[in-house]
């Protein structure tokens, strides 16, 4: 497989992929609103536009690099009520496609446009993990209630 075609299958992962973590943390935002956790539902709110603009600027780079964008089925997802569980689960999300990006990012290394694309990408999610990370670390010194109260 060529190497542009190597990285459009990439890009064309995130667009699938990455619509659906949007879907899912503006889904989850209305719950946190709905629940009262006000700082949570701003939070997940803006992340989820800020996944939308990366999803476009992928779907831009597909079609670029001459690739053809396709709108695929995207597997049901897990929606969580009690927050805490969902930042578990967000981390591990986190981690795991920051493993898969990484090798994404080195790939498209020589195509500077797609790199600069996918660097911002990656240190996004990094920062997105460190947070989870902290937040369970800030649970575990003040405990999980006292956490909850500062998210209303």
């Amino acid at each position: 497989m060529a190497q542009n075609e190597k990285i459009i299958a990439g890009l064309q992962i995130i667009v699938t992929d990455l619509a659906q973590q949007a879907d899912g943390h503006a889904i989850q935002s209305r719950i946190f609103a709905s629940e009262g956790f006000t700082k949570l539902a701003e939070k997940y709110a803006e992340h989820a536009e800020e996944e939308r603009g990366y999803v476009n600027q992928c779907i831009d780079r597909i079609l670029d690099l001459g690739g053809e964008v396709k709108l695929e089925a995207k597997k049901e997802g897990p929606v969580y009520k009690n927050p805490i569980d969902w930042i578990k689960y967000d981390l591990e999300v986190s981690k795991n496609g920051l493993a898969w990006l990484a090798g994404l990012v080195e790939e498209a290394r020589t195509d500077y446009t797609t790199f600069d694309i996918l660097k911002k990408y990656y240190q996004d999610e990094e920062e997105d993990m460190y947070w989870g990370q902290g937040q369970l670390e800030l649970m575990a010194c003040i405990g999980e209630q006292n956490w909850l109260i500062r998210q209303l």
